[in-house]
């Protein structure tokens, strides 16, 4: 009961790819981290905006993606010894290059039929597809993975995956779980570093927390619509993005570099803790996972302001902050070949729960 996850997220920094055994509980294996080339990032994140020509350099990108995948799983199996026969699926997320849910579409590219051809195993993949046409948003999809791995923990809690934005799962013994999008997690911090330091992140929030927040700054960007709505509701790039950041920065043209990284640092932290309070007031721990949670300054912000509930990452667990979305999508795969659901309606208001991806047989 092995399965391989790969999970290529909104930060585009690379590949993560997990290799897990169904039984018993979802242990993690192995992992395996590959960064992506930088010529592949450019060509995915020109591809998140229309542009020229984009079937052709979609085509082009979701081969280079697939190959990367492939290379990848190819170590990770030589690394840990394991046959490709003995792994049952591989669980693909893809590369999402739009996601507009209120039009009733997203896109994740990836070429599965080439993954499966390059590896020799069996890949599901599409995993979005299905809840969208049930008149759900597609995402986030993890809660019933988190669902599965958390239920031997004291409730109600909360899990916070941060990636390049932000999504919530919310767990409370006997009641449906719950979970959306709360906003920017790692995007805009980043997006800002590598625009005026050249750097690929704040590492740790180091330069965030030697800033000062902006109020003034920091009470605009909470005025973005995005913050009103009701779940279920999901965001990406085409909303949160350098050009919306420096579009709100042209009417506060002499606030410092560093103080604009500390108030992104305090709109993500406040956008997360307003979501979770007003969703769950009685949450006693908030779990953190994916890129953020090595963030201190962010989680430093998040304990302040969410003072009643324990703010840590997953790893104080037992549970890897690191890998969480990659197993996720293998817990995915085993779904979708055992014929179980998992989307969550409640999560992302499909019409009901549904059998999602799609199989491409190795």
């Amino acid at each position: 009961m092995l399965y391989i996850g790969i999970m290529s997220g909104t930060s585009l920094d690379g590949i993560d790819i997990s290799l897990i055994d169904i039984d018993p509980q979802y242990s993690l294996i192995a992992s395996h981290y590959l960064p992506m080339p930088a010529d592949l990032k450019k060509s995915l994140l020109d591809l998140c905006t229309s542009g020229t020509d984009e079937i052709h350099r979609a085509a082009i990108a979701e081969r280079q993606w697939a190959q990367l995948a492939a290379h990848g799983v190819t170590q990770l199996l030589a690394k840990t010894q394991t046959p490709a026969s003995k792994v049952r699926a591989i669980g693909s997320h893809g590369q999402t290059i739009r996601h507009e849910p209120q039009q009733h579409y997203t896109v994740q590219i990836g070429n599965p039929a080439l993954l499966a051809e390059l590896t020799g195993i069996c890949v599901v993949s599409d995993f979005r597809q299905r809840d969208i046409a049930a008149g759900g948003q597609g995402a986030p999809l993890v809660p019933a993975f988190h669902e599965a791995l958390f239920k031997q923990h004291a409730m109600p809690c909360a899990v916070l995956n941060i990636g390049g934005f932000s999504n919530v799962t919310l767990l409370n013994e006997n009641q449906h779980t719950h979970g959306f999008d709360c906003g920017p997690g790692n995007v805009l911090m980043d997006a800002w570093i590598q625009h005026r330091k050249q750097q690929p992140y704040d590492r740790e929030g180091t330069w965030a927390a030697g800033g000062t927040v902006h109020h003034s700054l920091l009470q605009q960007m909470l005025q973005e619509p995005f913050f009103a709505t009701q779940g279920p509701k999901s965001t990406g790039r085409e909303l949160f993005n350098l050009s919306w950041l420096l579009n709100i920065l042209s009417a506060h043209p002499t606030i410092d570099a560093q103080d604009v990284q500390a108030t992104l640092c305090e709109f993500t932290a406040q956008t997360i803790a307003d979501a979770i309070q007003l969703a769950q007031k009685n949450t006693r721990a908030v779990w953190v996972c994916g890129g953020g949670a090595h963030n201190k300054d962010l989680l430093n912000r998040l304990t302040r302001l969410i003072p009643q509930s324990t703010v840590a990452s997953t790893d104080s667990i037992g549970i890897s902050a690191d890998w969480m979305e990659a197993m996720a999508f293998a817990w995915l795969a085993h779904c979708c070949l055992e014929n179980i659901p998992s989307n969550r309606p409640t999560v992302t208001g499909a019409k009901g729960l549904r059998i999602l991806g799609a199989i491409y047989p190795a």
